[in-house]
């Protein structure tokens, strides 16, 4: 039984690709097939800055290509990476003196991808970095980088790195300053109902009603345990007390602060968690400097959200809230 507004299930990535270039023909554009790229090129003295991933998560990725963030997102399949000469094509596309920096979420398909592309790039004589986002901290507090992966904690990322390559950073202070910010970044998911592949409506997780569980991955595996749901507060407030564990974060601190709804959870109930989670913070002496309440990386009709925090340095938050942008799914919110 049909239960999405799609056609051809084998045509989700192409259709949904081309409605959204056909609606922000100023923002971006398809350089080829599932490569986005901004509509208007950025100077080839400047570095690129490339992100790669399955489709099914919109806005993410490709929503947040546009002057000020991304340069180009190469998109995979639903829930899928894209293959690693779909990656290299695109490197090829932005080949440059300055460089290209690309941010690979940490999963096992991306990861394969971005090694492969990158390893032909250099024989291609291509000036590529690479950095992964793990941010994800449902493996453990303390776990081994290798073992957490990337959520939503990419998007600020974005912002930050794309701002920094558009004021003339190099490819080694880009590197710098990623690695900077995911050391201090961690990010953990909630669930209380699970998402259906789109393509054949099969359910990833089984999740009962009445059923949470914190760390829940981006398409609905595992995470730290399934539980009978809990208030909002009592949630914010779990969630916040182990992403501070994680960041060890000292009074004073400046901070981020993002609720990212997933999909099938209300604005009414992101704003009540945030509102905890704010108060819970405030409560530790830590100022949050950073925050939003948004859709950025979604998993279908998955309900749920991630909460992103991060103790910022003063120029990871001069390029989030300072630093302008166009990118369709990204709204600057500080000084023009």
């Amino acid at each position: 039984m049909q239960t999405k507004f799609i056609n051809n299930p084998e045509n989700i990535t192409k259709e949904l690709l081309e409605g959204y270039v056909l609606a922000y023909p100023e923002q971006v554009k398809l350089a080829a097939e599932n490569i986005v790229v901004r509509a208007h090129p950025k100077s080839g003295d400047k570095v690129a800055i490339v992100t790669l991933g399955g489709s099914g998560h919109e806005p993410a990725l490709s929503g947040f290509v546009g002057e000020g963030m991304l340069d180009c997102s190469v998109v995979g399949d639903i829930f899928a990476a894209p293959g690693a000469q779909r990656l290299f094509q695109a490197l090829q596309l932005m080949k440059r003196e300055a460089g290209i920096l690309l941010v690979v979420l940490n999963h096992s398909g991306d990861v394969m991808s971005a090694n492969m592309a990158c390893q032909l790039a250099e024989r291609a004589g291509i000036k590529v970095a690479k950095v992964l986002t793990h941010d994800d901290i449902s493996a453990g507090i303390g776990a081994d980088v290798n073992e957490r992966r990337g959520l939503a904690g990419c998007v600020p990322l974005y912002k930050i790195l794309g701002a920094a390559a558009d004021e003339g950073k190099t490819l080694e202070e880009l590197v710098e300053i990623a690695e900077r910010y995911n050391k201090h970044v961690a990010t953990l998911a909630v669930a209380m109902k699970a998402c259906s592949h789109p393509q054949n409506g099969a359910v990833i997780t089984d999740l009962p009603a009445g059923i949470m569980e914190i760390g829940m991955g981006q398409h609905g595996e595992g995470g730290g345990g399934q539980k009978p749901l809990i208030s909002a507060d009592d949630t914010a407030a779990e969630m916040v007390e182990l992403l501070c564990q994680q960041l060890q974060p000292k009074s004073g601190d400046k901070m981020m602060l993002i609720i990212n709804g997933v999909g099938a959870t209300t604005h009414m109930e992101l704003n009540i968690i945030f509102r905890k989670a704010y108060k819970e913070l405030e409560a530790r002496g830590l100022k949050v400097v950073v925050s939003r309440i948004q859709e950025l990386l979604t998993v279908q009709e998955q309900a749920g959200f991630q909460m992103i925090m991060a103790v910022l340095d003063d120029d990871h938050i001069a390029y989030i809230k300072d630093a302008p942008s166009n990118a369709p799914y990204w709204t600057t919110l500080g000084k023009k």
